[in-house]
């Protein structure tokens, strides 16, 4: 049976519903009866005492709100009595201690992937085409064109209609009846066994509209995402195209390769268009040069890896008031086991850490790293408040209406994507991850330019926790979608490959949960499991502009 409510840490003065309770309702806390005052909705919050306007909101053991009217003892606290309000912090706190889990069990597991000559492994393989500037769109499309169907990768669906055994059959003389029982329906692992070139899983086309125009730091932090995409251990090589007078310049991108990877031999082919004798002979010539990388690509083949060469993104998107009691905790204990195995998981989305900051100064392992991400969370909060907005702001229309109503409240429960193992690293955005362990990334909390910046730093598998549902993908690395609820599970279940709604429900632990997840994510390293993202064709693509995104 189903729990009603739930503290998530001793000190909280507000519970979280687990179901909806109704005014009326009266359940025991702590041995002591305490009667709801007003409905409330599962996944919202309730306190457990009298409040008065200015007084303290706390949840997960820290400051996430203050009441702005005087707030009954169980009563829900919504946008009209709290607003939000998060601890000051500062380098320089106690630092934490960490226990790391037992993970023997893993310590022999390997996961079969992609080798590379700079020693990282991928756990796909990819060919890229990559326009420098929007310019050359239209050349990406019509390259598109012209390989997808021919070489076996134009199936976006988890299936593919094959029309043309149709037009086939017709023009051969056959009868209605024999058209309407025809069998015109491919699988993936019929569409993949058809592939010109089997041992690679997709040409990816990263179409923008950056490049040139706008300010000069936008186009050279694009060429550095470029430069973290082909260095990617996901990526077997690129065709680059380039028109010639943009301001993404190739040299930058050439400068952003060769420091990610000194010795770099991934097939690379840039082409300039602006040198070239026509359109048609820039497209053939590019189409002929990917060719000839796709059969270098081909080359290559899963071999066994140890788990210490998984790059794990961690990801959410779609909260809701269960996400940071389900599919985060669970996703953090994943990241500790992988921390505490070698391997390296990355925390993005910097304006879902507002409220934690001191926890995660104190869990940095060196002093110069908590400085940088104090002045990086300061300048993104101030470059915020500069141009009319705030961290406070976060929280959109559904994640309020979930449960998540002030930006502390959102971003304590997202942390808990990060586990609690140390921080080895703080990374701007583009800046590929280096060490092992947990590492953080600033990036902005929107979904997509999130895992795009992810993807970019080197992340080789990304877990992405919901509340709500998000058909978000990325080109290059498998997108694992982690449902917080059983709800969301059964209603978009073509979209959510994990469900921790059983922690919820009671039938599972946070510890349990994170330990089946970690088994399901090296099932998708070796490419065992396809997410729903690739098998759907969901392969979002947003550079970041360096200005205000929440």
């Amino acid at each position: 049976m189903i729990k009603q409510f739930l503290q998530i840490h001793p000190k909280d003065n507000v519970l979280a519903a687990l179901k909806d309770l109704n005014a009326g309702t009266t359940i025991e806390h702590n041995g002591v009866p305490l009667t709801l005052t007003t409905n409330t909705q599962a996944k919202h919050k309730f306190t457990i005492n009298d409040l008065n306007v200015g007084d303290d909101i706390t949840m997960y053991g820290t400051l996430v709100g203050k009441a702005t009217k005087p707030i009954a003892k169980g009563e829900t606290i919504t946008t009209e009595n709290v607003v939000h309000a998060s601890l000051e912090y500062g380098v320089g706190g106690e630092k934490t201690d960490w226990q790391a889990p037992d993970v023997s069990r893993w310590e022999n597991k390997t996961f079969n992937g992609y080798h590379r000559a700079d020693g990282n492994v991928g756990t796909g393989n990819y060919w890229l085409v990559i326009p420098m500037v929007f310019c050359e769109n239209r050349n990406v499309e019509v390259m598109k064109s012209a390989l997808l169907k021919a070489l076996g990768y134009d199936m976006t669906t988890d299936f593919e209609v094959d029309t043309e055994t149709l037009v086939k059959n017709y023009k051969n003389g056959a009868s209605a009846e024999d058209l309407i029982n025809a069998d015109i329906i491919k699988t993936p692992e019929e569409i993949k066994q058809n592939r010109t070139f089997p041992n690679v899983d997709g040409i990816k086309f990263l179409t923008h509209e950056g490049g040139c125009g706008g300010f000069r730091l936008d186009s050279e932090t694009l060429c550095n995402l470029f430069a973290g995409y082909i260095t990617n251990p996901n990526v077997a090589g690129a065709t680059i195209l380039s028109l010639g007078c943009q301001n993404a310049e190739v040299k930058i991108l050439e400068a952003g390769i060769k420091e990610r990877d000194p010795n770099f031999s991934k097939p690379l082919y840039i082409l300039e268009q602006q040198k070239s004798k026509s359109e048609r002979h820039f497209i053939e010539e590019a189409v002929k040069k990917t060719f000839i990388g796709l059969i270098e690509a081909n080359k290559v083949e899963r071999m066994p890896a140890p788990l210490s060469k998984l790059v794990l993104g961690l990801e959410c998107g779609g909260s809701d008031g269960f996400s940071g009691i389900s599919a985060n905790p669970a996703l953090g204990h994943a990241s500790d086991l992988l921390v505490a195995l070698g391997a390296t998981t990355v925390l993005s989305e910097f304006p879902e850490l507002n409220g934690v900051e001191q926890e995660l100064i104190n869990r940095c392992e060196t002093e110069q790293s908590a400085q940088k991400f104090t002045s990086l969370m300061d300048t993104y909060s101030a470059r915020a408040v500069a141009l009319g907005s705030a961290f406070a702001n976060n929280p959109s229309p559904g994640n309020i209406k979930d449960g998540l109503i002030t930006d502390a409240i959102k971003s304590a429960g997202a942390a808990k994507k990060g586990g609690t193992s140390p921080i080895t690293d703080v990374l701007d955005y583009t800046e590929p991850v280096n060490k092992k362990g947990l590492n953080l990334l600033c990036t902005p909390g929107n979904d997509v330019e999130s895992t795009t910046g992810l993807a970019g730093s080197g992340c080789n598998v990304i877990a992405f926790t919901t509340g709500l549902g998000t058909p978000t993908g990325n080109p290059i690395t498998p997108v694992i979608k982690m449902s917080s609820n059983h709800a969301l599970a059964e209603r978009m279940k073509d979209l959510i490959d994990f469900n921790t709604g059983s922690i919820i429900s009671g039938e599972d632990t946070i510890e349990t949960k994170g330990e089946e997840l970690l088994e399901y994510i090296i099932k998708v390293a070796s490419g065992e499991e396809v997410t729903a993202a690739v098998r759907l064709g969901q392969e979002d693509f947003i550079p970041w502009k360096r200005g205000l995104s929440l």
